[in-house]
């Protein structure tokens, strides 16, 4: 079936989409086999730079189970500038500074990561097992499980004790810093992760709109709200347009908006050879507009973050110059850098794979003068 997946993937559709839907369709396979599917897919992905092009597709998901192992085992052993050469596409040096640390996070299995309510971190971490906790303070929250039970089926998801969230992504709601009864508006909302976290964040006071340009993702966003108990939102469909869905003024905005992924080539390696510069070049632009379109409804005082899950030049710290450069009444707010105690605060800060075994993102935060 991992050949069959490869064979339908192409850019109009994206592998982890098509092995979602041929997963769905067989609902026959234990979950043991649905891993090794996946595994043999993203393997596939991930070391076809060294692959023998021609020789039969199972032979070729050897090849790269093979490789997998090994690198597991003796990363060492894969020269960095073979990585360099082979691991990801030639234009990539132009936008991300490639470092060997980076190179290597790209061939590393992703990691699993949960998000456990407020100060519930180390008791979730125990009731689950096979877990580590990412750090102390916030951070206590996040939890990485090394097991391999169906989270889903457990109760404590059903209960709704934790979210499957990236840590990064888990930083960019700490980021926003939301506080109890303030107003604030998830503009990409998406399925809701970011959205549930500020709840939380909130202590389920005040009033968040959540906002999507696709109506399935709200739905699922409103499955998960339910499910964990949380009930102050609105979700509404927007589109990105000028047009709001909302006169309201809010305390902050999250724009967490669309982009090339780049940060997460590595838990989504299929992405790597199918993105083109020109797609980063569409992206900033829509990140642009995105920014622009939000600014009337940040109250004077209001925050604005914009976060992406990518690290190319054109989609972050262009998109910020063009932003500031353009709306000067807003100026950057300073944010402390959760995994580097020491760190000056930065109006702008990276988040790579290497670092914290989260994706790579990067965050830009403006307050509006007032």
């Amino acid at each position: 079936m991992a050949g069959e997946v490869i064979r339908k993937a192409d850019r109009q559709h994206p592998a982890d989409t098509v092995l979602r839907n041929e997963l769905a369709a067989r609902r026959h396979l234990t979950p043991e086999a649905k891993s090794q599917i996946s595994h043999a897919v993203f393997a596939y992905y991930r070391w076809r730079g060294w692959l023998n092009v021609g020789i039969p597709m199972p032979e070729l998901l050897e090849q790269a189970l093979a490789l997998s192992e090994r690198f597991a085992e003796r990363p060492e052993s894969f020269p960095i500038d073979d990585l360099r050469t082979r691991a990801i596409p030639h234009w990539v040096e132009s936008e991300v500074e490639v470092s060997p640390g980076w190179l290597r996070a790209l061939q590393t299995e992703p990691r699993l990561w949960l998000r456990a309510r407020p100060g519930q971190g180390k008791a979730l971490a125990q009731k689950l097992g096979d877990c580590r906790i990412a750090g102390t303070g916030p951070l206590s929250e996040a939890v990485e499980y090394r097991g391999r039970m169906d989270l889903f089926r457990t109760p404590e998801f059903h209960a709704g004790d934790f979210e499957l969230q990236d840590v990064n992504s888990q930083v960019a709601g700490l980021l926003c810093h939301p506080q109890p009864g303030e107003t604030w508006w998830d503009a990409c909302a998406g399925e809701g992760g970011k959205m549930l976290h500020l709840s939380d964040l909130m202590e389920n006071k005040g009033l968040i709109w959540a906002s999507d340009r696709s109506a399935w993702r709200l739905r699922i966003l409103k499955r998960r709200a339910a499910r964990a108990r949380v009930f102050n939102y609105r979700a509404v469909d927007w589109d990105g347009a000028a047009r709001l869905p909302t006169k309201t003024k809010f305390d902050g905005v999250l724009a967490d908006a669309p982009c090339s992924g780049l940060g997460t080539w590595h838990r989504n390696p299929h992405a790597r050879w199918t993105t083109t510069p020109q797609d980063l070049k569409e992206l900033a632009e829509a990140q642009f507009q995105l920014l622009a379109h939000v600014v009337p409804a940040i109250k004077p005082g209001g925050r604005l973050i914009y976060s992406v899950c990518t690290l190319a030049r054109t989609e972050t710290i262009e998109v910020a110059d063009r932003f500031s450069a353009a709306f000067p009444e807003f100026q950057p707010a300073l944010l402390a850098h959760p995994w580097q105690e020491r760190a000056d605060r930065s109006a702008r800060l990276w988040f790579w794979p290497q670092d914290g075994g989260g994706n790579g993102m990067f965050v830009a935060a403006w307050v509006r003068k007032s």
